[in-house]
């Protein structure tokens, strides 16, 4: 029986476990006072020097309170950097706008920088954490479902190429995830509806108790129910801090959580950075490793059946729409240069046998995977010639 916290006065905490005395805490709530926040954040601050980013969007609404925040008690420098919003502005041009407020203010290697966002933010400044002065601190602050139940924890951090998603990055870790829902009050719906796909990953791949819940509390999510959205970014962070604790650096079992992202980002790239936000394209993307599974037999229909009606339900695409410009070359060229490639070889994450079960192989049909692929695209427009 899954068991939801109820007050919205406490917080809870979820560790991550690492090596090294690398371990952090998440800490999850709804309605930090400033106060709290400020003495949950402060001792993870190790020095005087601290660098908040965030975007132009999300500045107007949270800046200045996360500012005033940092700054309470007067001992903390804060210095503040606004970047453009969007996935297509996760490039190292973009990034190097926070170097440049670095070395502009002379900020030293006790520094620690402030992730005030979403993904794109959490990721972008993680790794300018990593490569300023070789390494410094960071803390993430986000502010979407996605970066709160994924892209937050477990260290992964880097910058799109216009080859390939994330293709440039490092893995570092933050000092400490916080994560305030009520945040989510401001977040567009279709961003809600983008998070929901990598909370559904969780139950396909490892937790079949948490996808029962999520069907029958889908509804719930998307109402913004404060009870129903805390369970389920706590749940989400259980199960990604389990994963990284066993397989930080993603040579086995941390890549499972990229269930339909082989695909989803080569529909990413492939339609323009932009034009899917990254839970739409994963949606699709985990429609296509469920159909693919069962075409190996490897699930059955039922199964398949469950994944798209719990996408439909989040209001998350399962289909290209006519005017895609994805064709079955795009897809295989994309795919071709996936970070879970290998000596040459394609590995995929894909469903097998019961709810919450699945493997990462490169050891499957080829011409099940271009069946699925070309299922997809029959009725897409293809490239613009």
């Amino acid at each position: 029986m899954l068991h939801e916290s109820s007050t919205a006065t406490n917080y809870d905490i979820v560790k991550v476990d690492l090596t090294g005395g690398r371990d952090y805490p998440i800490y999850i709530g709804a309605g930090f006072s400033d106060e709290e926040a400020s003495k949950i954040l402060k001792p993870h601050i190790k020095g005087q020097q601290v660098l908040l980013v965030t975007n132009d969007r999300i500045s107007p609404m949270y800046l200045e309170r996360y500012e005033s925040i940092l700054k309470r008690g007067g001992d903390k420098v804060v210095e503040t950097c606004v970047l453009p919003d969007g996935e297509k502005c996760k490039t190292m041009a973009v990034l190097t706008k926070i170097l440049d407020k670095c070395l502009e203010k002379a900020l030293d290697r006790k520094v620690t920088f402030v992730a005030l966002g979403g993904g794109v933010i959490g990721d972008m400044v993680g790794f300018a954490a990593a490569i300023y002065q070789r390494g410094v601190n960071f803390i993430q602050v986000p502010t979407t479902v996605m970066a709160m139940v994924d892209s937050s924890v477990g260290g992964k951090t880097g910058v799109n190429h216009p080859l390939g998603k994330n293709m440039i990055g490092a893995f570092h870790q933050p000092q400490c995830v916080f994560i305030d829902t009520e945040s989510l009050n401001t977040l567009p719906n279709r961003e809600l509806q983008s998070g929901i796909s990598e909370i559904i990953k969780y139950g396909l791949i490892k937790d079949s108790e948490f996808f029962e819940w999520q069907e029958k509390n889908i509804p719930r999510i998307l109402a913004r129910d404060s009870a129903a959205l805390r369970f389920a970014i706590k749940r989400s962070c259980e199960n990604k801090a389990t994963v990284v604790k066993a397989d930080e650096k993603e040579a086995g079992v941390r890549a499972t959580l990229n269930l339909g992202h082989t695909f989803g980002h080569a529909i990413e790239n492939g339609s323009g950075y932009g034009t899917y936000l990254h839970g739409e394209a994963v949606a699709i993307g985990t429609a296509m490793a469920a159909t693919m599974s069962a075409e190996m037999g490897w699930i059955d229909e039922a199964l398949v059946k469950r994944v798209y009606d719990i996408m439909l339900n989040a209001n998350l695409p399962v289909e290209l729409p006519l005017d895609s410009p994805m064709d079955r070359d795009t897809f295989l060229k994309l795919m071709s240069i996936d970070k879970k490639v290998a000596d040459g070889q394609l590995r995929l994450i894909l469903l097998k046998g019961s709810l919450g079960n699945c493997v990462f192989t490169g050891d499957f049909d080829d011409k099940a995977m271009v069946r699925t692929i070309d299922e997809f695209v029959s009725e897409c427009a293809g490239p613009l010639v």
